[in-house]
């Protein structure tokens, strides 16, 4: 089923011409591509080219194309094809059934990493429409869903430059994926091009930086498809051992979607975003040009790649940021679930004791990641992280919260551990997640006030959350803690993000193929009744864009605050006809998924 765009069509052309779609040219300002004419209602849409339209490249493109990318495009079959007898795609019906592979895939669902390393898997599949999920029904039907078409599977920096050009000329939807991590449908999409990313694995440090900035310290290059887990390892051997701000999970890439979003982590008390420690980007912009962006040159597109918004100003080829060293580090595991009590006005109190603890946790350099509601009335925290601090000091900030507790009659679970650096309590404290869910995922974050202010309402919030059916995963950090203040500026994460305390996500259960009654009817609960509860009870806060509801009422504030109409300008600038796309990111207030999800168009 690998191989190149033709190899298990038999030559034949790509599909047939849909006599139906309508065509324009010079629609919306792009003189260069063709455009499909679609209307909703009173509404005008200029569509991207999909396959069935008369505008998608024809075989010969498509050969091309393969030839300029080294043989390295392939159609994408979703993971679960071999279970099925056969693969019902745009381009074709394909024989896939294997026992063996299918095997293989089923066992291996679950796990980041074998997805991570298909072409085109999204690690969470309500935006893939949960199609051709691994079944034990061999005649049950496998059709593509929202799983993209056609994939590059890049080895040079030439190939992503390739499919640009080929994307911007011939009108397509392109994706860039690297590990498929995203909550937000970003690494699929209908009837679309995907660049994959993965295999620039290049890793270099140097003791050193000498580059367009102040910075003189340790550094890191790494190539676009590094994972965290993979530079933090090499990080640890050397000597003295060295540190980077990635996100909490080991498997996130580290040179693109997380740092244009901003990346924040355990590191974060400390350093700030992942985005405040970039030094310099290597980014391929919608024009095809591979540029160089730093503090002097393209300062504007430096600053946007540093949090303002994944897949919407270029694809990183490479990233410089700063590394740090690693400290001796020590880490407390809490639970509070049934088995402690069954009386929800007292495991309520102990949620509203641990919570109001935030701001000193914080103020204290913890980290602090926990669960609400995973296994009903469940407190999971796991862990308490104190870097360079001994399992004493850790004891110490946390024992007036254990006062508290005793106070009120509640037990607990409670172990702590220490480690000779914060990489190996990463390693050993945190807890592996897991792939092949799917679900709606929104969030919303608490600010310094809100905690202050309005506790109370915080906690009524959570138990509207749970009330709802959805449950939580926090995060408390403060992203201005340990970064001096005249370098806030410095990156386009959202000014708010300087004084939050607690970041949550939230997750509502849903099949991916479940009805569309039922999908608008989960969309609307996560929208107007779980986020909107956080929203109400912390007004100081904001959202995180890699983490959020997709459709987060007005996102440009939600995600970017006062930097939206800086990064606006931005967009406009590198990406004025729209090639790269993601989801209320800048620029796209006129782009909608039409036709049930499918079309990409922008509203005319």
């Amino acid at each position: 089923m690998k191989g190149g765009v033709l190899g298990w069509l038999g030559g034949a052309l790509l599909l047939a011409q849909d006599a139906v779609a309508q065509e324009a040219t010079s629609v919306a300002g792009n003189e260069l591509s063709s455009w499909v004419l679609r209307r909703r209602g009173s509404a005008s849409y200029a569509c991207k080219c999909y396959p069935g339209d008369r505008c998608w490249p024809n075989n010969t493109k498509w050969q091309k194309l393969n030839a300029t990318v080294g043989g390295n495009l392939q159609v994408n079959i979703p993971p679960g094809a071999p279970c099925y007898n056969s693969f019902k795609g745009p381009l074709g019906e394909v024989k896939t059934y294997n026992k063996d592979e299918c095997d293989k895939v089923t066992s291996n669902w679950y796990n980041e990493q074998f997805q991570i390393e298909l072409p085109a898997a999204g690690l969470w599949t309500y935006f893939t429409n949960d199609t051709c999920r691994p079944t034990t029904n061999p005649s049950d039907t496998c059709t593509l869903g929202y799983y993209p078409v056609l994939v590059i599977m890049a080895k040079t920096a030439a190939h992503i430059q390739a499919g640009i050009n080929f994307a911007r000329e011939n009108n397509l939807r392109l994706i860039i994926r690297n590990t498929g991590h995203d909550f937000l449908g970003r690494s699929v999409g209908w009837g679309a091009l995907v660049i994959n990313t993965h295999s620039f694995q290049d890793i270099k440090f140097t003791n050193q930086y000498r580059g367009a900035c102040n910075y003189s310290g340790s550094a890191v290059t790494v190539g676009a498809g590094v994972q965290a887990f993979q530079v933090l390892k090499q990080a640890n051997a050397l000597k003295p051992p060295k540190i980077m701000v990635t996100g909490e999970c080991a498997t996130v890439g580290v040179a693109g979607g997380l740092v244009q979003g901003g990346g924040h982590g355990p590191l974060t008390n400390f350093y700030g975003f992942l985005a405040d420690t970039a030094l310099q980007f290597k980014v391929i912009t919608a024009d095809g040009v591979l540029r160089t962006a730093n503090a002097k040159t393209n300062s504007d597109l430096f600053w946007a790649l540093r949090g303002g918004g994944p897949a919407a100003f270029g694809v990183i080829v490479e990233a410089t940021y700063k590394t740090f060293d690693d400290k001796p580090s020590s880490g407390v595991h809490l639970d509070i679930d049934t088995s402690h009590t069954t009386n929800a006005t007292l495991f309520w109190e102990a949620v509203r004791i641990f919570h109001g603890y935030s701001t000193h946790f914080v103020d204290n350099g913890l980290y602090v990641y926990y669960e609400i509601g995973t296994a009903g009335q469940n407190l999971h925290v796991h862990p308490f992280v104190g870097i360079g601090k001994t399992p004493a000091e850790l004891q110490a900030v946390l024992q007036p919260m254990f006062d508290d507790f005793a106070k009120i009659g509640i037990t607990y679970t409670s172990s702590s551990a220490n480690y000779s650096t914060f990489y190996d309590l990463y390693n050993a404290m945190f807890e592996t997640e897991v792939a092949g869910n799917s679900a709606l995922t929104g969030g919303w974050t608490i600010g310094r006030k809100d905690v202050e202010d309005n506790h109370s309402a915080i906690i009524n919030a959570f138990q509207t959350v749970l009330g709802a059916g959805s449950f939580m995963v926090g995060h408390m950090w403060s992203a201005g803690h340990g970064l001096p203040q005249n370098e806030w500026g410095n990156s386009a994460v959202n000014p708010r993000f300087r004084n939050v305390v607690d970041k949550l996500i939230t997750i509502v259960p849903l099949a991916g193929n479940a009805p569309l009654a039922d999908k608008a009817a989960a969309q609307d609960k996560l929208t107007n009744v779980v986020d909107a509860a956080l929203r109400n009870a912390a007004p100081n806060g904001c959202a995180y864009i890699n983490e959020a509801d997709p459709y987060e009422p007005n996102w440009q504030q939600a995600f970017w605050g006062t930097n939206y109409p800086a990064l606006l300008k931005i967009r406009q600038k590198y990406d004025p006809n729209g090639v790269f796309y993601a989801v209320s990111t800048p620029g796209t207030e006129k782009w909608e998924q039409i036709e049930t999800g499918t079309r990409l168009c922008r509203k005319l």
